[in-house]
């Protein structure tokens, strides 16, 4: 018999704060049943839509999803340490974003620096990591240029989210209002994001690029596309920081006519896998990937027992999802089958008001 697992898993949700929530909430998962209770919450955040982990020290961080702070027309990202044994959340510091609206922010692989999406602001921004996992001011920072064709979101770009690639060499951001994939290279001695000598790859013209994923080969990356719920799948050139584009389909099924978006996508670590959230048709898309060639084949969609669906999650085993359905406050537990792919309710969920994204971390 295999001995119990010693580690606590404890799953972080950032919120709106404009209704009910107080802020970050802070909740013990049952590695058994998938069941969530309560450990805690972290007031005094504006918003902290969109969380990142950063696992070895280990430090939250979150943005700040306003146009002001500080008296200056930008969002900010706020750092925490979690404690080891209680999982609770001691504020650290805040920095500018240097842009309005952060929605997104992501940690490089050696955990010494930050990087925020500002989608209100159209840029991105990076961010020092101290020793004690503080945030310094951002060392570098891009205003994107540029629009697409729809006329009511793309007249401007709309930032959306930052990733740096498995080798931390380069940084990919989706810009929702450019319809491209902007491509960085990571300059860490001077805190810098250098656009590439490749500096882009587009998507169809109206798709509007929201979240990426990398392949855990690192060969491949998958695009969700927000207005016209499709995902892209790319091929990924390490050694350039290039994508080549290998495929385009709908995340939702044949017969659906009504209006939809989507918000998250996720790889499953086992690299088999891809899931996507529709907001309207309010459910998680299922994809197989064929590790071959990046193509990827349709499973099926589930329902997230719920309304627009943001940000999901799978616990560190992947045995389960949870998904942050925003518009009926409640986070929904899912049983992942490791074969198929597909998704069975647990009957677990928890209300929370206006959840938005969900992470998490085991700790020995």
């Amino acid at each position: 018999m295999p001995e119990p697992s010693s580690e606590r898993v404890f799953v972080y949700i950032g919120t709106y704060t404009k209704q009910e929530s107080e802020g970050i909430y802070i909740y013990r998962m049952d590695p058994s049943t998938g069941e969530l209770s309560k450990a805690g919450v972290a007031p005094g955040v504006v918003n902290p839509s969109f969380l990142a982990i950063e696992p070895r020290r280990p430090t939250l961080y979150a943005v700040c999803e306003v146009a002001d702070f500080n008296g200056q027309p930008a969002g900010a990202v706020s750092a925490f340490l979690i404690d080891r044994e209680t999982g609770q959340l001691n504020a650290l510091n805040a920095q500018s974003s240097r842009g309005g609206g952060p929605c997104y922010v992501s940690i490089d692989h050696s955990g010494e620096f930050a990087f925020a999406a500002n989608y209100g602001g159209g840029s991105v921004c990076m961010l020092p990591i101290h020793e004690d996992g503080s945030l310094g001011e951002a060392t570098g920072f891009v205003q994107h240029e540029g629009s697409s064709v729809n006329p009511e979101r793309q007249k401007e770009p709309h930032t959306h989210s930052i990733l740096p690639d498995p080798t931390n060499t380069y940084v990919l951001s989706a810009d929702l209002g450019m319809d491209k994939i902007l491509i960085y290279r990571m300059d860490k001695e001077d805190g810098k994001l250098v656009p590439n000598d490749m500096p882009w790859a587009k998507v169809k013209p109206g798709a509007g690029p929201r979240h990426l994923a990398f392949h855990p080969s690192g060969r491949y990356v998958y695009v969700i596309n927000e207005i016209d719920n499709t995902v892209t799948a790319f091929r990924y050139d390490a050694s350039r920081g290039s994508l080549e584009e290998i495929q385009t389909l709908s995340t939702l099924p044949e017969d659906f006519t009504g209006k939809s978006s989507c918000a998250e996508i996720l790889v499953a670590p086992s690299g088999r896998f891809v899931y996507g959230s529709n907001r309207g048709h309010d459910s998680i898309v299922i994809y197989r990937i064929d590790e071959g060639t990046g193509r990827l084949e349709l499973v099926g969609h589930e329902s997230v027992r719920g309304k627009n669906p943001r940000n999901f999650n799978l616990d560190p085993s992947g045995a389960f999802m949870y998904v942050a359905n925003q518009d009926t406050d409640n986070v929904v537990a899912f049983r992942v089958d490791s074969e198929s792919g597909r998704l069975a309710p647990t009957g677990h969920e928890i209300r929370v008001s206006m959840p938005v994204c969900v992470k998490m971390i085991a700790l020995a």
